[in-house]
């Protein structure tokens, strides 16, 4: 290769020849500042970014929470599961269950029903009357 018409054009333009001498000076510089860069970016990507520990943080409550919910609805389904086998086999708890939703009494028992609450209306003619 013929390096001699890179060396007469640089010896002709003296400011090309400042700024390589200027950045040869400062090239340690340059990449420190470059690295520091490259570092804090990364450091805010892995604290906010998509998968961060921000959204790590949330997304383990959000596991924990969904967590109690399973537990508590396990425990939930196990008491229904209990109560159906005894509806299929106890007969006082079908006795208890007819007594409290069909209102079922024995020969010679009384059962006193409350009457459902009356909406009020707040309206003020309703309350003058």
């Amino acid at each position: 290769m013929d390096w001699e018409w890179l060396a007469d054009f640089i010896a002709q333009h003296q400011l090309l020849l400042y700024a390589a001498e200027w950045l040869f000076t400062v090239r340690r510089k340059l990449a420190t500042a470059g690295m520091s860069l490259l570092v804090v970016m990364l450091a805010y990507h892995v604290v906010f970014g998509a998968n961060g520990m921000v959204a790590y943080r949330h997304k383990r409550a959000d596991h924990q929470r969904l967590q109690q919910d399973i537990l508590r609805v396990q425990q939930e389904n196990d008491r229904i599961s209990q109560r159906v086998r005894e509806l299929k086999s106890d007969p006082r708890a079908i006795e208890r269950e007819a007594r409290e939703q069909l209102k079922y009494a024995r020969p010679g028992e009384v059962v006193y029903v409350s009457p459902e609450p009356r909406a009020q209306n707040s309206t003020a003619s309703a309350q003058k009357r």
